[in-house]
């Protein structure tokens, strides 16, 4: 936490912030380790202060041991009297706030009570963008959520009937994921069967999942506050030709990517090793979603791998990143195909995290 502490006050400094309000849940999480459900984070070049309610204030003070607690009502100071406490005490005039994630009305409340003492200056990403590159500590956390979320998808598609539904095949990789460790899904997991697949974030339903066509399943677990994300699109019984034709120009978009995607490739860039192949097969209409998207404590966080319009650009990737590779192919009346995995950006390439297994290929 200190040396996330001292990343964000690097980036404070160069904005001239000298103090900031972080009340985003993940980032609260990121910078302090508090789990709780409410709670604000005060930091300026010298403290680090966890502001609560009297319900967690035990809990902050043993999850967060790097910040000193300060309770807010129930009973205690409201939210603008111990920001203007603070402010008194280190002769602040200033406080950055995240803009993206503070309501208006929430806004115009603090920015009456401490009209004409102290300025809130809006930021945006100022937490978010040091999270896009994960530390040690969050790699390892990452690894077991994706190895059994691996481990669920392997298991679970094993024990698939043609005659179970969508909502009863998402149910059962849900149990399994909790007891394997899991806090829980990492997402609303999607099983879309049929036709039903060629809708990217079908809500499971009573549809039975059906023999000889395609069944995508997207699902994640969370652990320890991060979450994993995968997409397998299976067939029970046999594929037919037309099946393999998608399936395999989804696979082989997928693998460019991979193969192309290293430190300092821009993430429109990205997208464009996959959609470029996509569009040459015929299919570019059927692909209306990103490449991909970062992960971690926020199941969509940054990079975001997409395109861009003619003449834009977008951020550079960088070692440490963890991304999804998602292309995907989706033909109303038919059905879709998409296939994810999840990637670490490393210093000459990228390493493939996820490692369950995929349809066996066929006419490639």
């Amino acid at each position: 936490m200190l040396q996330r502490l001292k990343l964000l006050r690097t980036a404070m400094n160069e904005q001239s912030l000298p103090a900031v309000l972080i009340g985003a849940a993940s980032n609260r999480r990121y910078l302090s380790g508090f789990t709780g459900s409410a709670g604000w984070l005060v930091i300026t070049q010298t403290e680090a202060l966890l502001l609560t309610d009297s319900r967690y204030v035990i809990q902050a003070g043993q999850e967060a041991p790097a910040f000193s607690v300060r309770q807010i009502v129930n009973p205690g100071q409201p939210l603008p009297q111990r920001l203007l406490e603070i402010a008194g005490e280190q002769g602040l005039k200033q406080f950055g706030f995240e803009a993206t994630h503070v309501s208006v009305a929430e806004h115009a409340r603090l920015a009456e009570a401490v009209e004409g003492q102290l300025e809130l200056v809006p930021t945006e990403g100022l937490v978010e963008r040091l999270r896009e590159i994960k530390d040690e500590a969050e790699l390892t956390v990452m690894r077991r959520a994706i190895a059994l979320t691996d481990r669920v998808i392997e298991t679970v598609t094993a024990r698939l009937q043609p005659d179970h539904t969508e909502r009863q095949a998402a149910w059962m990789i849900e149990q399994a994921m909790r007891e394997g460790g899991a806090e829980g899904p990492a997402f609303p997991i999607i099983v879309a069967a049929g036709p039903n697949a060629a809708l990217p974030h079908h809500h499971p339903g009573n549809e039975p999942l059906g023999a000889n066509r395609p069944v995508v399943i997207d699902m994640g677990a969370r652990v320890d506050g991060y979450n994993a994300d995968l997409t397998r699109t299976i067939v029970l019984g046999e594929p037919d030709e037309r099946f393999w034709t998608v399936y395999n120009t989804v696979l082989e978009a997928q693998q460019r990517a991979i193969a192309g995607l290293r430190p300092g490739l821009l993430a429109h860039e990205a997208d464009a090793l996959a959609r470029d192949f996509i569009a040459a097969a015929g299919y570019g209409e059927h692909f209306g979603h990103g490449l991909g998207h970062g992960i971690g404590l926020d199941v969509h966080e940054g990079p975001a791998l997409r395109w861009t319009q003619p003449g834009g650009t977008s951020a550079p990737l960088q070692p440490g990143m963890v991304t999804s590779i998602e292309p995907g192919i989706y033909l109303e009346g038919w059905g879709g195909v998409r296939i994810e995995d999840l990637a670490l950006i490393t210093p000459d390439g990228c390493e493939v995290l996820s490692a369950a297994p995929k349809l066996h290929e066929k006419n490639r």
